[in-house]
């Protein structure tokens, strides 16, 4: 099969003809059918955040299960399914707690070491040296998925489009539950790329009066304006407090989302909150970044920072499918690109150079 492989050696991928994986108990294989592009794999490209190579990266997929293994009996051969980038153990601390986006054996084994959680890599090259696989390794044309991180696409939803569900959405939901939202709230989206564009969405959804999107480009404004932004402001052209302070009538938000990974929008988050407001930090930033803050502001005026990553896959995958298949979240909209997979390195190469607007996402072609 075909695959696309980062060795380390330049912030680029290259396709290899590699040996189709087999899954092993408790696990499926996935036929691919389309994989998001995401900043994250980027970061691994860039070599801002450690990881094991070579390596398959590519952690949000959709596609039909090819085969399933031992124990296997959530989904079936043929049916149509969407993962998520954090794929629950379900059975260290954290996931029995409910707690399924701090899983420990995800963060110690794949996050870590780029396998599955018997301490393997499910991919490898023709001559038996290990690929490691970022989450799935999902930029190939088949990756190994466990079966707790299956969950079956409604009939009428496209699943190409709902790859993004897998981190964009999937992150965007998690940042909006852990700000826990207000009916009324007056929030800003710091950075209105794929996740940004998703947090958009489900804050017209969860009610907010309020959507303040700021970004550097005019282009990725427009498209959040179109997705429920009430207002926008392009952080190179305006100062930022001043503008949502007369926007807010002299206050702030009550919730400010950062999804970039910055400090310097991390202190934007921070300046722009009202007393008792609230900064969820969605972004990855490079291993080692260090943001900085007012000690004395955070304890008078009352302000709390939350770290959002990602979102808990076996409740919140089925009540984002859920919200897809009523019309409440429309993924394609956030789509602005699609490439094939011999295509990946150029969609990566694009999303470094700041020409992706929302999401792109890699295609597999049809398999002969």
């Amino acid at each position: 099969m075909k695959a696309a492989v980062f060795d380390g050696t330049s912030p680029s991928l290259t396709i290899e003809n590699i040996p189709r994986p087999e899954p092993r108990r408790g696990e499926i294989l996935l036929k691919v059918t389309a994989c998001g592009v995401c900043h994250t794999d980027l970061h691994v490209l860039k070599s801002e955040v450690k990881f094991p190579v070579p390596a398959v990266l590519g952690h949000e997929v959709s596609g039909v299960v090819e085969q399933t293994g031992e124990g296997v009996d959530n989904v079936a051969v043929g049916d149509r399914v969407v993962c998520s980038f954090i794929m629950p153990c379900g059975d260290c601390r954290h996931c029995v707690s409910g707690k399924e986006d701090l899983c420990e054996k995800f963060f110690a084994h794949n996050r870590l070491n780029g396998t599955l959680y018997d301490g393997e890599t499910r991919l490898g090259r023709d001559d038996g040296t290990p690929l490691a696989m970022y989450s799935m390794g999902g930029l190939a044309e088949y990756c190994v998925v466990p079966a707790s991180d299956a969950f079956k696409v409604p009939e009428g939803v496209g699943l190409g489009e709902v790859s993004i569900l897998g981190c964009s959405s999937f992150t965007a939901l998690g940042a909006i539950n852990n700000a826990e939202l207000v009916l009324g709230d007056r929030i800003a989206v710091i950075a209105a790329g794929g996740v940004g564009s998703s947090i958009v969405q489900f804050a017209v959804a969860s009610g907010v009066s309020q959507i303040i999107a700021i970004d550097i480009d005019d282009e990725k404004l427009k498209a959040v304006a179109a997705l429920g932004a009430t207002h926008t402001i392009n952080s190179r052209a305006t100062d930022v407090v001043a503008e949502v302070k007369a926007l807010t009538d002299g206050h702030g938000v009550d919730v400010a989302f950062e999804a970039l990974g910055n400090k310097h929008t991390f202190a934007t988050a921070l300046d722009i909150l009202d007393d008792g407001g609230r900064a969820v930090v969605v972004g990855i930033a490079p291993a080692g970044s260090v943001g900085e803050i007012d000690l004395a502001r955070l304890v008078r005026r009352k302000l709390e920072i939350h770290g959002s990553y990602g979102a808990k896959a076996r409740t919140d995958m089925p009540a984002l499918l859920r919200l897809v298949s009523g019309g409440i979240v429309e993924p394609e909209r956030v789509i602005t690109r699609r490439y094939t997979l011999d295509q990946a390195d150029e969609a990566y190469q694009a999303l470094a150079r700041g020409e992706i607007i929302g999401r792109a996402i890699i295609e597999m072609a049809p398999l002969e």
